[in-house]
């Protein structure tokens, strides 16, 4: 439904050219909830500025559904208007003159085709039935408050039934609280009216909870792209394992002698030695950086014989509310640990740790 082949963004500051965007491709299916992920000035928002139409790219091609939108090489550039798109704001852009039903109403009002009030009214009640605004239509728009502002923005991008939604970080205005209930309810609704949707965040927990495929960005390029569990169980290099969710690193070198299986070898490290999963291609002697997840350590209370097994001490305890988060040093290395808040593990204490070795990934070092 949307295709990027080749996308490159430049920008003239004060400061020279800015390559924001940097050869990207992308090829996100019909019904698809596609996710750009990564910190700002990644180049996630300048991406779906092109998609709408909002920003022309120094190169590349874009396609919403078979219709050719953008092309540097045949220079031609469809307007926004023309792109059956809808979009979100991350400040929602809601004109605060118009009451809710009238900003509904506006791109209905604007397209070529001509509505009845009758149709108008139809369809408008039924976006704001889709956003769980009942009720509200005659409310001046600023009187509505931060969630029901944002659920405004969205009923005015779906009430055309667009091809295509994009939605720019629009959770991120919102209180803790109500973005963890809003991103569900929005998932849902793109999901029952079955719109491809091009989404913009840099928090982890929305890319994870939400979408269907994740393309994580760094410096205007694809680092990595797959399904959240994917991403967050298989990083592939550094950058998305320290940007997706708490990690552990380990810094270590590729032991010739061979472990369990094929891919499972021993890595020497500052710790003692650790096996692991390695990719193919590893050789002795390489360094590497394995990867473990807190909450993939366990507290080894038996003395039966382990893998990975290492002695520590407690250095602090902190009380996350639904989890003990616990940094034990291993030697002079500082490893996170995720427990279950009833936890009995005090500052001091010293325990076993067990990690895994399926859990443990070996990313190439340098």
């Amino acid at each position: 439904m949307i295709r990027i082949q080749n996308l490159h963004m430049v920008y003239q500051t004060e400061r020279g050219r800015v390559h924001a965007v940097r050869g990207i491709d992308l090829d996100i299916k019909q019904g698809q909830f596609f996710t750009l992920l990564g910190p700002s000035g990644c180049g996630k928002t300048s991406t779906l500025r092109s998609v709408a139409g909002l920003e022309t790219p120094e190169e590349g091609e874009i396609f919403v559904g078979n219709d050719l939108v953008f092309s540097s090489t045949t220079r031609k550039v469809v307007p926004p208007y023309s792109r059956d798109i809808g979009m979100v704001f991350q400040s929602y852009a809601i004109w605060p003159h118009l009451n809710v039903f009238e900003n509904v109403a506006f791109p209905l009002r604007e397209m070529k085709r001509r509505f009845s009030q009758q149709e108008i009214r139809e369809k408008v009640d039924r976006a704001l039935s889709l956003v769980h605004l009942d009720g509200l239509a005659d409310r001046p728009a600023p009187f509505l408050s931060g969630g029901q502002q944002q659920r405004l923005a969205l009923a005015r991008a779906i009430v055309k039934e667009p091809r295509v939604l994009l939605l720019d970080e629009p959770l991120s205005n919102l209180d803790a609280k109500l973005r963890e209930e809003t991103r569900f309810e929005l998932r849902e609704l793109v999901k029952r009216l079955g719109i491809t949707t091009l989404y913009v965040t840099h928090d982890q927990l929305e890319a994870l909870t939400m979408s269907d495929v994740v393309a994580v960005m760094e410096e205007g390029r694809i680092a990595q792209q797959g399904s959240p569990m994917e991403i967050y169980q298989s990083p592939q290099d550094r950058f998305v394992a320290n940007f997706i969710g708490l990690t552990n690193f380990i810094d270590g070198r590729v032991k010739p002698s061979p472990c369990e299986t094929a891919s499972i070898r021993q890595v020497e490290t500052a710790a003692g030695d650790l096996s692991c999963v390695l990719e193919e291609g590893m050789k002795p002697g390489d360094p590497v950086i394995v990867v473990v997840r807190p909450e993939d350590i366990r507290v080894i209370t038996d003395a039966k014989p382990r893998h990975n097994l290492f002695q520590g001490k407690v250095n602090a305890v902190i009380f996350m509310g639904d989890s003990l988060e616990c940094q034990v040093l291993v030697g002079s290395q500082r490893l996170r640990t995720k427990l279950h808040p009833s936890s009995a593990v005090q500052q001091g204490q010293n325990i076993s740790l067990e990690l895994p070795a399926e859990r443990c990934r070996a990313l190439r070092g340098s």
